[in-house]
């Protein structure tokens, strides 16, 4: 089989290289992550929540080994992957504080029994596959909310961040986890399929593209088996026509170049309004010109690499492509001289209909500027894609805006004056090409439960 080797983006050197495991010894695994399971599911939610919260103390314990290692493997700011991990904490803080309560049978009052007992049973072993955007982030969004509602969790990482998803098992097993609960399978993608198949694996859970998505969903629903599916997207942020442009151009800035450029949750679309375009523009665009590339581990650097040099190919064509079809590159737009997958902020604009910049996600540093005739034109181009991950409304009135997210804005997630990644309290995900369920806010906990209902009749 042909080995996983890690490269450091900002340098093209080699980190590590990893023997993947064959069906069989993929198999073996998942086995025992089951065994683990069976011992896992009889243990209390008040004594699985004091697990979780020493996972969180490890998480913080190993800040600086795991953040350097995820700067080293993927590119991200050293300063963005000590958050990430402080994220990670917060989210298990959060898990177990709610856990025991939201996991917590309820009563009910059925007319055929004398009484009733909804209970959320865990469904066994979940099977999660992660990219590499947010190493440790992706993995315990949906690892903790597992483990919490008592499920075993095996992991496929991505394989340029595989070493980040070994420690990540490390953190967890030091955090007082019990052996092999918690299983990361070094895997390629003929023997991810098998795992999925595996009559021990109950749930599928995946963050990716939408092509992604749409596979694993149909090798999950062949076989009946419940997913989470959290894709791609190409997220509107509408700058209205009473919005104040200068903080919209801020925050619109760090929507796009957040993490690189490379979250799915990035503004990607900014759709202006006639009004104030040729303002926002020049402010936008002044903006990415004075971002500094640089070395992820320097704190003088606004913008590390992107993660991969084929994913800057990718970029790159998509510009290319968008340009051709009537985009104009207002700043950036082309790859620099040099070692390492550095590519520029980037503002296009004249984006329309029909190029990549508008139909869809270039993921990676750059914006997609549209012109809409008015507020009522901008919430319509909004909803014009195929995705609905997240969004952002830029206004000085909140009101309407809180409305016009409520009422008209086709996406999982909407930012009012603001842009934010997650947050343990609110549920995260999308719909349409975005893929379906949640994630965070205790939708997580329940994802891969059984609500099952006993009736309890007096006994005779």
């Amino acid at each position: 089989m042909t080995m996983i080797t890690t490269i450091n983006p900002a340098t093209g050197e080699q980190i590590n290289s990893y023997e993947p495991l064959n069906a069989k010894a993929a198999s073996a695994k998942v086995d025992a992550c089951h065994a683990a399971f069976l011992e896992w599911k009889t243990v209390s939610h008040e004594d699985r929540a004091k697990i979780i919260t020493s996972i969180a103390q490890s998480l913080r314990d190993n800040t600086e080994e795991l953040a350097q290692l995820m700067t080293d493997e993927v590119g991200k700011l050293i300063g963005d992957s000590r958050d990430e991990i402080e994220l990670c904490a917060s989210i298990c803080d959060y898990t177990a504080e709610i856990g025991p309560k939201e996991l917590a049978d309820e009563s009910r009052d059925p007319a055929n029994a004398g009484r009733g007992i909804v209970t959320y049973s865990p469904i066994g072993v979940v099977y999660g596959i992660q990219p590499w955007n947010f190493p440790a982030y992706q993995v315990v969004r949906y690892a903790i909310a597992s483990l919490m509602a008592g499920n075993g969790v095996l992991l496929k990482h991505a394989g340029n961040c595989t070493g980040s998803g070994l420690m990540l098992a490390d953190i967890f097993a030091k955090g007082g986890l019990p052996e092999d609960l918690f299983t990361v399978l070094v895997i390629d993608h003929d023997v991810s399929d098998e795992v999925i198949a595996h009559d021990k694996v109950r749930g599928v859970t995946l963050t990716g593209s939408d092509n992604a998505g749409k596979h694993v969903a149909q090798e999950a629903g062949k076989l009946l088996k419940p997913a989470v599916l959290e894709l791609g997207s190409n997220d509107a942020y509408m700058v209205l026509e009473d919005a104040d442009v200068d903080q919209a151009a801020q925050i619109c800035a760090q929507a796009r170049l957040y993490n690189n450029g490379q979250t799915c949750i990035n503004g990607k679309r900014f759709i202006v309004t006639e009004k104030v375009y040729d303002a926002f523009l020049e402010k936008f665009v002044s903006l990415f010109e004075a971002v500094k590339l640089g070395d992820p581990n320097a704190d003088d650097s606004d913008m590390g690499p992107m993660a991969r040099s084929d994913l800057r190919d990718t970029l790159q064509e998509q510009v290319e492509k968008s340009v051709a079809n009537g985009a104009r590159i207002e700043c950036g737009g082309s790859i620099p001289d040099g070692k390492g997958n550095y590519y520029p902020a980037t503002v296009l604009s004249d984006v329309a209909k029909g190029q990549p910049a508008y139909d869809d996600e270039l993921f990676g540093p750059v914006a997609s500027v549209i012109r809409a005739r008015d507020d009522d034109d901008a919430m319509r181009l909004a909803n014009d894609s195929r995705y609905g991950l997240g969004g952002g409304i830029m206004t000085k009135d909140t009101d309407r805006a809180i409305k016009m997210a409520s009422q008209h804005f086709d996406t999982g997630m909407v930012y009012i004056n603001v842009y934010g990644v997650a947050d343990p309290t609110m549920p995260f995900g999308g719909v349409k090409n975005s893929g379906y369920g949640r994630e965070h806010g205790g939708f997580g906990l329940k994802a891969f439960t059984n609500p099952k209902s006993i009736f309890v009749g007096a006994p005779s």
